[in-house]
């Protein structure tokens, strides 16, 4: 299981930029005018996580083979898109398809960069696309409820409990709030989850600022993270042109050396990831033995047999046990033999959770 990240954006912002640098692609033209993206690109890339490699390294492992993420580019929004303006409704609906919306935001002036409101205003860039995003809502559960009326006429009571979970959903997004502030009740989660709300999705800000703001961000980003802090959602700052600049370069070497002269750590998509893991409650765990290692992306909470069954279900199906070595306990005592002789190699059950960074060998039986 990796997951799935949806980029959205009005036009001009940069997002098939950032897209093409993410993964390292040039699917997406990145041209200067409104509606490029068409169709929605789509990439999958590689969780940096060097925990794999060390990892590998002690299991004279054949093969490494990492995580992974997909991201979806989406064609710029606008004003009016909830009625099909622009390009409207056919990106609404490839909203409803991912795990996360990565809300890309421009925090930069170009004069040479047309701007499709006419002035550099993130937070009503931001308002706009929620706004529509919000109005598709509507819409949707409008039309949801008539079809449920009809049923609980005809005396179907999960009608009735579904018909009140969208009359309550649906004072909320009237109010101008986003459907992220349901409170949901005991018993809700999958029934809510069947609705589909793109306003529900976990919401990423990446704040596509100038070279020179890459480290720090700029008053127009400070803005946004501000926001994101108010709605409890994440925030990144990135320079999408330094990205482009970073993934065409030849070796990481080169990178990382390009990377330091910009007072940058690492790149913007491992920041980029490591805040979708975050919003999205997730880690990962690994397997490894001489013919690979391997990493895995699970929900956080999840217990034994979940993380088997993302292996293979039937894995879950017939999970016994899972053998468990902490990260630091692997690397420790130099692998598994070690650590099994240190007694640090654990038995765990079906009600074990599973913690970031375990090492685990699933025992099960079909």
């Amino acid at each position: 299981m990796g997951f799935k990240c949806g980029i959205v954006g009005l036009p001009n912002v940069g997002k098939s930029t950032l897209f093409n640098a993410l993964t390292a692609t040039a699917i997406a033209d990145a041209e200067n005018f409104p509606f490029c993206t068409i169709e929605p690109n789509t990439g999958k890339v590689s969780v940096p996580d060097k925990r794999l490699w060390k990892i590998a390294n002690i299991s004279k492992s054949k093969k490494i083979i990492p995580a992974q993420i997909e991201f979806v580019d989406i064609a710029g929004l606008v004003k009016g898109a909830s009625k099909g303006e622009g390009l409207g409704n056919q990106f609404l609906a490839n909203i409803r398809e991912v795990d996360a919306i990565a809300h890309v935001v421009r925090c930069f002036n170009d004069d040479q960069v047309v701007h499709v409101q006419g002035a550099i205003d993130p937070i009503n860039d931001a308002q706009v696309v929620e706004t529509e995003l919000m109005l598709a809502d509507i819409e949707s559960l409008n039309k949801r409820s008539v079809l449920l009326e009809k049923k609980i006429r005809g005396n179907d009571k999960e009608a009735k409990n579904q018909f009140e979970m969208v009359e309550k959903a649906l004072v909320i997004l009237n109010e101008g709030r986003s459907a992220r502030e349901y409170q949901l009740e005991k018993g809700e989660e999958k029934a809510f989850r069947m609705l589909q709300l793109l306003t529900a999705k976990p919401v990423l800000y990446v704040c596509n600022v100038e070279e020179a703001a890459a480290a720090e961000g700029n008053a127009l980003s400070a803005m946004v993270v501000e926001r994101a802090i108010e709605q409890k959602a994440q925030a990144v700052i990135i320079s999408a042109k330094i990205e482009d600049e970073v993934s065409n370069l030849p070796n990481e070497s080169e990178k990382n050396e390009y990377l330091e002269s910009m007072g940058l750590a690492e790149t913007g998509l491992s920041r980029v990831i490591r805040a979708g893991y975050n919003l999205l409650d997730l880690l990962t765990f690994f397997t490894s033995g001489p013919k690979e290692s391997r990493a895995w992306t699970l929900w956080n909470s999840a217990r034994a047999p979940e993380a088997a069954g993302v292996i293979h279900t039937d894995f879950e199906r017939g999970f016994i046990k899972a053998e468990t070595i902490s990260f630091e306990d692997f690397i420790d005592f130099n692998g598994e033999q070690g650590a099994k002789e240190a007694g640090k190699m654990r038995q765990e059950g079906k009600d074990y959770f599973v913690v970031d960074g375990d090492i685990i060998l699933f025992k099960f039986n079909v």
